[in-house]
């Protein structure tokens, strides 16, 4: 697909209706690989695409320009999914200068195995095009090491690689022309599930772009996903919500069940929880995405964890599920382990605030477990804790 954004700024990604996994991360809608070709004294490509798209992706640039007239092949980012393509770029854009970030130079000489000539560039760095130039903004570990951004004036372009983007798949490019809601649903979705555990350096890295290097931003080019223009100012509130780690009086209980015991606790506590009036969703781990619930995650201030014991351990859902929650390391407030046991009353529960600790979650409260099924008595103590949380995610902040 190609399309004019602005006069001699063309968008020549690629829209991947049918993708539906991104290693991991559920994408119910697609996805776009998006690239950039700016026409102008030095004709530049920035960033390219996944590399089964290549044919389609050059036939996009073909219909524009010849290859051989481009100058610069910018690349914002190493990963396949944006850097799959160049090889095929480089031996068609014979001319072309390849412009990455210093860690990027090296990443791209590892990955490729290619004997490249490689412009790296630092913060502040341009290069002129002719009317226009181009700026580059290093923000590494978002969410790679060598990820950078580039900035072009007078047109105050952002392209922002990985920052702002979403997995959605649409013929309409622009904000403006799509739901706002569902952009925002997978900006969050993306945000929660690859890179939330970085948040504060997404808070630098906003502070820097928007206070520090003080960019005009009239329009926001990331790698994924739709373009912003009309609603850049949505985008960026969202972030810094996000990467300050915001929370609201909301919990989630998450859990697995074998034979319903640990699921009897878990509506239990989430009727105590409904009663003191505070937001609770409830999800069986096994009948529901891991990805969609980290989205939920992200501003939850409490989390309820659950698993039945098995073989002396965690249910094996749970346990992948923790192994992805740690990695990403929620902002949740506090939290509390719960579940059955039929004759180890103590391994698993140790085992899941062992990995509630690692998720870094500053208060973890001591387990509840009960031995085979929970009687009423019991259950009735899961409905009064669930109370007495909500009332403690009401007193935090």
């Amino acid at each position: 697909m190609k399309i004019e954004l602005m006069k001699d700024v063309f968008y020549v990604g690629i829209i991947d209706w049918n993708l539906r996994n991104f290693h991991g991360y559920s994408t119910h809608r697609g996805s776009t690989y998006n690239a950039y070709l700016v026409l102008d004294e030095k004709n530049t490509l920035i960033d390219n695409v996944k590399a089964p798209f290549t044919e389609e992706f050059i036939q996009n640039i073909k219909e524009i320009i010849d290859l051989k007239k481009i100058d610069y092949l910018i690349s914002n980012h190493l990963e396949g999914d944006h850097s799959g393509s160049l090889p095929t770029l480089a031996k068609l854009c014979p001319k072309a200068q390849i412009v990455t970030s210093e860690k990027g130079k090296a990443g791209f000489l590892r990955m490729y195995k290619q004997d490249w000539n490689i412009q790296a560039v630092k913060e502040g760095d341009t290069i002129q095009l002719g009317k226009r130039t181009l700026t580059f903004v290093p923000v590494p570990l978002i969410h790679w090491p060598d990820s950078m951004m580039t900035y072009m004036t007078p047109d105050n372009i952002l392209f922002s690689n990985d920052a702002f983007g979403q997995h959605y798949a649409t013929s309409k490019r622009l904000d403006l022309e799509n739901p706002l809601s569902e952009i925002m649903e997978e900006a969050a979705k993306y945000y929660a599930n690859i890179v939330m555990h970085v948040s504060m350096l997404i808070k630098k890295a906003l502070e820097k772009v928007t206070q520090t290097l003080k960019l005009k931003i009239e329009m926001i080019c990331p790698s994924h996903g739709i373009i912003w223009k009309q609603n850049i100012g949505d985008i960026l509130t969202a972030y810094t919500k996000w990467s300050n780690r915001e929370t609201k009086e909301k919990v989630l209980i998450i859990y697995d069940t074998m034979w319903h015991s640990t699921e009897k606790m878990a509506f239990a506590m989430l009727e105590g929880v409904r009663q003191e009036g505070v937001e609770v969703k409830i999800y069986n781990l096994t009948s529901t995405d891991t990805s969609d619930i980290m989205t939920q995650v992200l501003d939850a201030r409490g989390l309820l964890i659950g698993s039945p014991t098995l073989n002396n351990g965690l249910f094996p859902s749970v346990a992948g599920y923790l192994t992805y929650l740690k990695g990403l390391k929620p902002p949740a407030k506090v939290a509390c382990a719960f579940g059955s046991f039929g004759w180890n009353p103590k391994r698993t529960m140790e085992q899941l605030n062992t990995n509630l600790q690692e998720a870094m979650i500053p208060e973890i409260l001591e387990p509840i477990t009960y031995n085979f099924i929970p009687d009423p008595a019991e259950l009735a103590r899961c409905t009064d804790f669930g109370r007495e949380f909500a009332k403690k995610i009401k007193s935090l902040k």
